[in-house]
């Protein structure tokens, strides 16, 4: 008995995937960037022919058995496509050094964590005694008494921004979102959910925000109340905004704490910078209202998920009761996914604090090795402090920035070192990489771009600037 997958052969998958926007004919050409910019809204939303089609079990399947044969081929393939991906991803953040085995048991049960974390409905399988664990361990991190937080697991850090900035909105009906323009998309997506007046605030080469902008925005609104988006690690840049800069930024236009509301997100390096002694502290003893961070990038998780905090004060504008589940209603989503606060409390309890550290610190030294390496090979490159995003020139092959599943932004691209990646993968990439540019510019005729405006002129090693 023979199945067919579709799509089986990856170079194919390759080029009808409706996400591999760019071209490479144009990733070839001397304009390459500018005809990506062009191509890439080209074939967005329309069906790809990988899709797997459903379906519909013969009559005399429970006797041949062709559906259970069938099912196991397709998923086979994808394990075995999955498994090869998962060893060249170096653009996401996401950790893949984790172990969920000892929780598979769970799947037989149906857990739904609906409504409010910290009471209990009429639903009898869920998992809040594991969810108020992991966020009071939060919130011994971020510095909060429990009877001053509330909090919740969410499905990401989107869900995060969303719900954060949702309270800000309820809080100041008429106050004025500010977000450096480096922030994370899912912003600027509450913002017009929301119909909040949005102003999108300067950032310099670094990707921080630029205070001296925000300065300027906030005294032109004097009149209406701040409600202000700070990046713990911008998306691009891995970039860290000064909270205190932003709160006397703040002050010194003549905000008081209650014409204010500050929300972080910390998707990434909320779970960092903790563990890092000559970090900034992320810490409810500062003027902030939220904090969320995301689940499955630093501690690692086979699905996204996250953890949003806010001040306890603030929650009674979201709270609705709801008598059909016997609880309150003050989270975005209504059904909520009960195993991920398990597969966190389970890794958290496993990994500790020191663990963690650990991970940190060799996420950083990492980092330092690749931007190094990038440096000596002639490549412009940049690396925040107490970042572990290695920003650098946008390579000119794009079937070798999908292998990579590199991320990228006009000129330039980024790898975000994280616990499961080793010196090992990236000397490969490393090598690749260099390969590939010898050969681009072995004639003389192509030269390296200029970043200068992206990452800096003191990072960029382009012939105008070494």
């Amino acid at each position: 008995m023979v199945f067919t997958v579709v799509c089986a052969d990856e170079s194919q998958a390759l080029h009808q995937d409706p996400t591999f926007s760019y071209s490479l004919t144009a990733a070839n050409d001397n304009n390459g960037v500018e005809a990506k910019k062009k191509q890439s809204h080209n074939g967005r939303n329309k069906h790809t022919p990988c899709s797997l089609d459903i379906k519909e079990p013969k009559a005399n399947d429970e006797l041949t058995g062709e559906t259970e044969a069938y099912l196991a081929v397709v998923l086979a393939r994808y394990s075995e496509k999955w498994l090869e991906r998962t060893k060249t991803n170096l653009g996401y953040p996401v950790n893949l050094d984790f172990n969920y085995d000892a929780l598979g048991h769970l799947q037989q049960f149906s857990i739904n964590n609906a409504g409010d974390p910290f009471i209990a409905g009429n639903y009898g399988v869920h998992s809040r005694d594991f969810e108020v664990g992991v966020l009071d361990w939060f919130a011994r991190l971020w510095e909060i008494k429990k009877d001053e937080y509330w909090g919740y697991v969410t499905s990401g850090g989107t869900e995060g921004n969303l719900h954060g900035l949702l309270v800000g909105r309820e809080m100041f009906p008429d106050g004025i979102l500010y977000v450096s323009k480096e922030a994370h998309y899912s912003v600027f997506k509450a913002a017009r959910m929301y119909r909040m007046n949005c102003v999108k605030v300067e950032t310099l080469a670094s990707g921080v925000i630029d205070c001296r902008d925000l300065k300027d925005c906030l005294l032109k609104n004097k009149d209406k109340p701040a409600i202000i988006n700070i990046s713990i690690g911008t998306t691009v840049k891995g970039a860290i905004d000064d909270i205190d800069l932003v709160v006397q930024t703040l002050e010194e236009c003549g905000f008081p704490r209650n014409r204010f509301y500050i929300h972080c997100d910390a998707a990434l390096f909320g779970l960092m910078l903790p563990f890092l002694d000559r970090a900034p502290h992320i810490t409810f003893k500062k003027p902030i209202d939220s904090v969320c961070v995301s689940g499955h990038k630093f501690v690692g998780s086979p699905m996204p998920c996250g953890v949003q905090m806010v001040r306890i004060e603030h929650i009674n504008v979201l709270s609705r009761n709801v008598e059909y589940i016997a609880t309150m209603d003050t989270t975005i989503m209504g059904s909520r996914n009960g195993l991920a606060p398990v597969y966190l409390w389970y890794a958290l309890n496993r990994k500790g604090y020191n663990g963690l550290k650990k991970q940190v610190q060799n996420c950083l030294i990492i980092a330092s090795y690749l931007k190094d390496r990038l440096r000596g090979a002639g490549v412009s490159v940049m690396l925040n402090e107490l970042s572990s995003t290695v920003v650098f020139e946008r390579p000119q092959d794009e079937e070798f920035i999908r292998y990579w599943q590199l991320s990228c932004q006009e000129n330039i691209a980024h790898i975000v070192v994280m616990p499961n990646m080793t010196k090992k993968t990236l000397d490969t990439f490393l090598d690749e990489l260099v390969e590939k540019r010898s050969i681009r510019f072995k004639d003389g005729k192509n030269q390296p771009p200029c970043v200068a405006s992206d990452i800096g002129k003191e990072n960029c090693v382009c012939p105008l600037h070494i």
